[in-house]
């Protein structure tokens, strides 16, 4: 019974606002680091290396130029697609609203693990 107090102690008010203030915090920072490194000068010459070598391996491979132009252009949509979809995030708000996201559901989980406990404490209760 000691055992299951100390649990729920761990669970309490003051531990879920230390959880969300650290995740409110380090989210945003995260984003805007994560973005900067993909949009950085030496992030597109990276790109462009690498959409190189890659063209010039289907190339050597024997593929026709259409196919391996073709190819190497949806080699870069992948990377395109994830830096768009890294700037959406930071037109929608940044971090921040993420980091929100992220709060709500932090706290919806630690509710229901703490109803749950408390469900299994009934039932021992009740044996």
């Amino acid at each position: 019974m000691v055992d299951e107090e100390k649990k729920s102690e761990k669970h309490g008010p003051e531990e879920l606002r230390e959880v969300l203030s650290a995740v409110s915090a380090e989210v945003p920072s995260m984003i805007k680091s994560i973005l900067s490194s993909v949009f950085s000068e030496e992030a597109g010459k990276s790109m462009g290396k690498a959409a190189a070598a890659y063209y010039k391996e289907l190339k050597n491979g024997g593929l026709p130029e259409q196919v391996a132009v073709k190819m190497t252009e949806d080699y870069m949509k992948t990377f395109t697609s994830v830096g768009d979809m890294l700037k959406g995030v930071g037109k929608r708000g940044g971090g921040d609203e993420i980091g929100k996201d992220m709060e709500k559901k932090i706290r919806l989980k630690i509710q229901e693990k703490m109803h749950d406990e408390e469900e299994d404490e009934d039932e021992e209760e009740e044996e």
